[in-house]
């Protein structure tokens, strides 16, 4: 292919091409303001009961409000909801909501937020993250088709009041209606339509903006939903979201401000991105752990966990993140991050100080045990998505397993095929990354219960960890809880259920014509609050 040009090169070259009026950049309607965002990659759906990726959750949660919403700071504030309150035991909350219509001007109502719970937790919809609703009364039981739908413990009261009742005391219960599987679903349009809802031309929302047009491989375009209560502060009027795989391609194109934002770019050239573009580069720490799941269920070598901690002990980290990715990424030897919240320090592979090269010598002998020599090697395949940082990433482990005699091939696929193959089993090694859903131990924890579902991507299952988290579930009290939850991680990882590899750091482009982004672990940015200078 052909060879990139330097960036400062390129920016001169763009500069002079500018005064060409070569910028590709749509056309914003006189006195209109209107935001050119690249995504990262294609959404496979806009139903907030059935997304999955944070590159989905990032547009429905400017089309769709839940009862809380997401701050700049991405700190949970009143959303659909003005207020609520809390019954002594921590187990029934009254939601109140305000005034305000979907975006065809039907009413929104407590019924549509009942609708929309109950559709989550509805087993036809094979909703991924209905385990997060399990913390409502009934929940897994109706998410198991064991009780019926009107079971669960949620009620409208009134049109503008919402009851919703815990399985179990949840005090993070605001960090997580800000999340889509919370969402309402506007009723009188779901039923009649049923899954095409969600169709420009059909999609109703209740948030800030309303979906018109969706060009796959191109972009989604939304624009300012004249309905929303909070219209008259939004300052954007069209939004275009674009699949941006290639984050070089898509650096250029911020440089040559065709896109205002852009939700990644590639690790190692951060020190070249901060010289040329220092008001545009945006690094912070983040809540995310980026790691390696192994299939547990299907790959025989895996149900051994010699065979598991020789390959999780035998990752250089520290190559990886300083020489490698060079972004201010950080070595992980646990799995949740320690800037979660409501947590405690402590829980860490056991092997993590030992010198990189006895962990290499004690991998080869676990191996060796686990009947895989030099004669007999072990041969595994390593799925990810198809983007420059993965590769990068997976060229590393892949030199650091063959160290130690495994042989390893690389597989890539587009982002939403390789999670389709991760939540199918369909993979032996997988490597992802979890961006935290709520600021709590239990987002990261939890994936890793046994019923859980898809999203224990290695189905790792121990009736110890699980009764862990059930007890940290019924503790009231913050600091006993979080000791419960790390006993429950070092358990985890312990048994090398998964293998950590990076703290994550979020990447993203921002020209400086945009206003109101503002930095925040979680890396939720709605647009809402945004506006552009100029």
């Amino acid at each position: 292919m052909p060879r990139l040009l330097p960036l400062a090169a390129a920016l001169a070259a763009l500069a002079l091409a500018g005064c060409q009026d070569t910028v590709q950049r749509p056309a914003c309607p006189a006195g209109k303001v209107c935001l050119e965002y690249g995504n990262n990659a294609e959404p496979q759906t806009l139903d907030p009961g059935k997304a999955n990726l944070v590159d989905e959750a990032s547009i429905i949660g400017d089309l769709i409000m839940g009862l809380t919403t997401d701050a700049p700071d991405a700190t949970p504030v009143p959303g659909a909801a003005t207020h609520w309150e809390t019954s002594a035991d921590g187990l029934v909350w009254t939601f109140h909501l305000r005034p305000s219509t979907w975006s065809d001007g039907a009413p929104v109502t407590a019924d549509d937020f009942v609708f929309g719970l109950r559709r989550t937790l509805d087993p036809k919809t094979a909703s991924i993250y209905a385990y997060l609703l399990y913390v409502i009364k009934g929940g897994q039981a109706v998410n198991e088709g064991k009780a019926p739908l009107t079971s669960l413990g949620v009620r409208a009261i009134d049109p503008l009041t919402l009851e919703i009742t815990l399985a179990h005391p949840a005090p993070y219960l605001p960090e997580l209606t800000k999340h889509q599987s919370f969402f309402p679903a506007p009723r009188h349009v779901v039923e009649k339509l049923g899954d095409a809802w969600v169709r420009p031309g059909n999609y109703v929302s209740n948030g800030p903006f309303k979906l018109t047009a969706w060009k796959l491989g191109d972009k989604i375009t939304v624009e300012k939903n004249p309905l929303f209560w909070d219209a008259k502060n939004v300052c954007l009027d069209r939004i275009n979201y674009y699949p941006t795989p290639d984050v070089v391609s898509a650096e250029r194109q911020v440089a040559r401000g065709e896109l205002d934002i852009n939700t990644s770019f590639q690790s190692n050239r951060y020190q070249r991105l901060k010289a040329e573009m220092p008001d545009t580069v945006r690094v912070d720490v983040g809540t995310a752990t980026s790691y390696l799941s192994f299939n547990t269920r299907d790959v025989a070598a895996f149900k051994d966990r010699r065979v598991r901690r020789a390959l999780s002990m035998t990752i250089d980290r520290e190559f990886i993140t300083r020489k490698l990715l060079r972004a201010g990424q950080e070595p992980a030897y646990a799995f949740v991050p320690p800037i979660t919240a409501n947590y405690v320090k402590g829980p860490r592979l056991r092997w993590a100080d030992k010198p990189f090269a006895q962990r290499q010598a004690e991998a080869r002998a676990l191996l060796a045990e686990a009947g895989y020599t030099a004669r007999r090697p072990l041969k595994i395949t390593i799925l990810s998505a198809n983007n420059s940082n993965t590769l990068l990433l997976m060229e590393a482990v892949q030199a650091d397993w063959r160290a130690i005699g495994v042989e390893v091939t690389l597989q890539q696929n587009e982002g939403a095929v390789a999670f389709a193959a991760y939540r199918n089993r369909a993979f032996e090694v997988g490597s992802m990354s979890w961006f935290a859903d709520f600021n709590d131990p239990v987002t990261f924890l939890g994936l890793l219960k046994s019923d859980t579902g898809g999203q224990n991507y290695g189905d790792y299952k121990s009736p110890t960890y699980d009764a862990l988290l059930a007890r940290a579930d019924q503790e009231p009290d913050i600091g006993k809880r979080a000791r419960i939850l790390a006993e429950a991680e070092q358990l985890m990882l312990d048994e090398e259920a998964i293998a950590p590899i990076f703290y994550v750091v979020n990447r993203n482009l921002v020209s400086p014509r945009v206003t109101g982004w503002v930095a925040n672990p979680p890396n939720f940015h709605r647009t809402r609050w945004m506006c552009l200078k100029g």
